[in-house]
């Protein structure tokens, strides 16, 4: 029985004075509606505690020393000490018996053991802090164009009214945090006291005894108005309305792209403006407390800066540069030329004396290497002996298709003459359109071919754009000479 149907019991019972109606409007049978009544008192304290076992105690014998070695290292796991146990005393314990053993070593923990940290609810004031974390999108299983999109979700939240925001990126970058930011705090126009984040290298970085906050992240906070806190160093929890908002928020997107019926997205920039969309939606039930929240903020008085670091860099003589600790080739004719880079969180911009010459998607982590065989193919056609040994060889095949045509040249001819083939093949792939050039090789390689340089530029279709025949218009003069005199009236 419950307190709640003993006091429907009593209520009933003064009500109508009969123990049978009583009982039925409570939800019990009469004698158990008797009992109640003429103990006057309620379930819990009726309730007598178990004095006795069910079944004799396996581990009564063992467990004085069990308990010693407990108090001793509080961190041993019942696992490990029922695995010793085992050991200890060959064929008197069951594997079975680990369940038991372990709901002892709980008992004991909560009985005897040591006390454990506790956490504590935190008061939350309207427009005082923004949190912000990144969180993994891969579970959502989104696609671009039909090919697999692994990136981050950069999350901020307002704890006083859940309200959020989300961008993508690709790393938890300073590029990342900074675009994440930016892009919630303008949207709604204001900004809070405080943004606190973890202690990701993005805003920090080590000073041996503590973390210091980046000069580009502290400018970042300068900037828009706010002061830069920090969690704890481990204690992620410090961060709890924005880590318990990432799981909510996923949960919501996943039924967002089930009603939508897919995952695929044309490209990165229609997906996020559908995460973007999905926002709005969730906080548009969060008003109240938003409009509470932006009327304890500041107005966002300044313009947003610049989105991505630059890094001045000079091209070497092997028409590449260093950026991030990683290689990336650039055009031949950049070589011995500086270069100003722009360095977003997903790609680099190239410039040259102020005029802009490519974009080159950003690698993640260090001491990794992007060769465009376009960049190199020129030189290499007049050095082919250098592709042997070449220290980006593998970027040198864009494709299956091409490690299948260089395969089947170097097993029919010398292998000197089959990397020269190999070269012309990618000579004719940067000159022309590296998919045709690419179909030309498989349908080589079907058809139990060699795939010669002459075979495939002979199967290579070149079209050239028709010019099509229009008629020269008309000119009405008259037309102009009626502007002119509207103009003049």
């Amino acid at each position: 029985m419950t307190e709640k149907q003993v006091l429907k019991l009593r209520e009933e019972y003064a009500r109508q004075g009969r123990v049978g109606v009583a009982a039925l409007r409570a939800g019990m049978c009469e004698n158990t509606a008797r009992k109640y009544l003429r103990a006057g008192r309620m379930p819990g304290e009726m309730e007598k505690p178990r004095t006795w076992r069910t079944r004799e105690d396996p581990f009564q014998e063992v467990w004085p020393g069990i308990a010693a070695r407990l108090a001793d290292a509080p961190e041993l796991e019942g696992k490990a000490l029922f695995e010793d146990l085992l050991e200890r005393h060959p064929g008197e314990y069951e594997p079975g018996q680990i369940r038991t053993f372990q709901r002892k070593v709980r008992e004991w923990r909560a009985q005897e053991g040591p006390p454990k940290e506790i956490f504590f609810a935190q008061v939350h004031r309207a427009g005082e802090a923004m949190q912000t974390d990144f969180t993994c999108g891969n579970e959502l299983g989104v696609t671009i164009g039909g090919e697999a999109f692994p990136h981050l979700l950069c999350h901020p939240v307002l704890p006083y009214s859940n309200w959020e925001w989300v961008t993508v990126c690709r790393s938890e970058s300073m590029a990342a945090m900074k675009r994440g930011v930016q892009a919630a705090c303008f949207e709604m126009g204001r900004v809070p006291v405080w943004h606190q984040t973890d202690n990701s290298t993005a805003a920090t970085h080590d000073l041996g005894a503590k973390r210091a906050f980046n000069p580009e992240y502290l400018a970042l906070m300068e900037h828009l108005g706010m002061t830069p806190r920090t969690i704890a160093v481990g204690k992620k929890e410090q961060n709890g309305d924005c880590e318990s908002s990432h799981g909510v928020f996923k949960r919501r997107l996943r039924q967002h792209l089930l009603l939508r019926g897919s995952p695929d997205f044309a490209s990165r920039e229609a997906y996020e403006q559908w995460l973007q969309e999905a926002c709005r939606k969730a906080n548009r039930l969060r008003e109240t407390r938003l409009q509470e929240e932006l009327a304890a903020m500041r107005p966002l008085s300044v313009r947003r800066m610049a989105e991505y670091a630059v890094v001045d860099v000079r091209v070497n003589r092997y028409s590449t540069i260093q950026v991030k600790r990683n290689t990336y080739s650039v055009p031949s004719r950049l070589r011995d030329e500086n270069v100003r880079v722009r360095v977003h969180d997903d790609r680099l911009e190239v410039y040259h004396q102020g005029k802009y010459q490519l974009a080159i998607e950003r690698l993640l982590g260090e001491g990794k290497h992007r060769i465009d065989y376009r960049h190199v193919i020129w030189s290499l056609v007049r050095k082919p002996g250098a592709f042997a040994q070449y220290r980006y060889r593998e970027d040198l095949f864009p494709g299956l298709s091409f490690r299948q045509a260089y395969d089947a040249l170097a097993s029919a001819l010398p292998l000197r003459r089959a990397e020269m083939e190999y070269l012309q093949i990618l000579h004719l792939a940067a000159a022309t359109a590296e998919s045709e050039v690419m179909a030309a090789m498989e349908i080589c390689l079907e058809a139990g071919e060699v795939p010669r340089a002459d075979l495939v530029k002979g199967l290579v279709v070149t079209q050239r754009p028709e010019v099509p025949d229009l008629p020269a218009p008309a000119v009405e003069l008259g037309a102009y000479d009626a502007l002119l005199e509207m103009e003049a009236a």
